[in-house]
């Protein structure tokens, strides 16, 4: 049943950041379907939740957050989770559609002369931390967590690349880093600052970028709804203009 299912979900990602999150879409979506076997759940289930939520005011994104629980939760009983026989749990997952979220923020790519103003007002480290992510589009989290050990050299074109293992990036598939010259720059500037991660504050890795410190920073540069995503989709549009 779904709340099996959801109990190896949850007992399989510990180490997300989103958990908490995750565990509370969870909790709130269990007297629906909870006692569901697998191959009932589908968006004529989940609409009596649906309908629920709506009535309580709740919003479309926050409604999607939990809709995409359920989408992962029935993807892996479809293609990772095996019973003892070497079946999946369902031989195949429903179609679990998002709702259309008109109130969803759109991206906010940097423009070059606010990219500056922003790095001027960061503390160095995260001045450090953004810099890179700009030019290399990686996540937070994949910025937060890159490892000294992960570092492939490439002495024929005489720089590195960063191999993240899949258990730290959002598609738990490994992700290649290529550095361009500034990220390349970046990394050289840290060799020898921590002896574990590249980007530390205080002898400590972070465990995020968006702290207060971004807040404050983000105010001052007159970016005050700037958010650290806002960084990779800057690269994401400069990467295809140059193409």
């Amino acid at each position: 049943m779904f709340r099996t299912a959801a109990t190896k979900f949850v007992q399989e990602n510990g180490h997300k950041r989103s958990l908490r999150c995750d565990i509370g879409n969870l909790r709130n979506l269990m007297p629906w379907i909870g006692e569901l076997e697998l191959n009932r759940v589908n968006m004529g289930t989940l609409q009596p939740w649906m309908t629920h939520r709506r009535n309580e005011g709740v919003s479309a994104g926050t409604i999607n957050h939990g809709l995409k629980i359920v989408r992962r939760v029935l993807n892996l009983a479809s293609s990772e989770w095996m019973d003892e026989y070497g079946l999946t749990w369902i031989s195949a997952a429903p179609k679990i559609s998002l709702l259309a979220d008109q109130n969803k923020r759109q991206p906010y790519p940097l423009m070059w002369e606010e990219q500056d103003q922003l790095l001027r007002e960061l503390p160095a480290h995260l001045a450090e931390m953004a810099l890179f992510k700009v030019n290399t589009g990686c996540r937070d989290g994949e910025v937060c967590n890159l490892r000294w050990e992960w570092e492939c050299l490439v002495p024929e074109l005489d720089t590195s690349v960063f191999i993240v293992p899949g258990e730290f990036v959002k598609n738990k598939q490994d992700r290649l880093i290529v550095l361009n010259r500034i990220a390349k720059s970046v990394v050289d500037a840290r060799r020898g600052k921590y002896a574990t991660h590249v980007f530390s504050y205080k002898g400590k890795p972070l465990d995020r970028m968006g702290n207060s410190a971004w807040q404050r920073a983000r105010k001052r540069a007159g970016l005050p709804t700037v958010r650290v995503h806002d960084l990779k989709h800057t690269f994401g549009r400069r990467l295809r203009a140059a193409a």
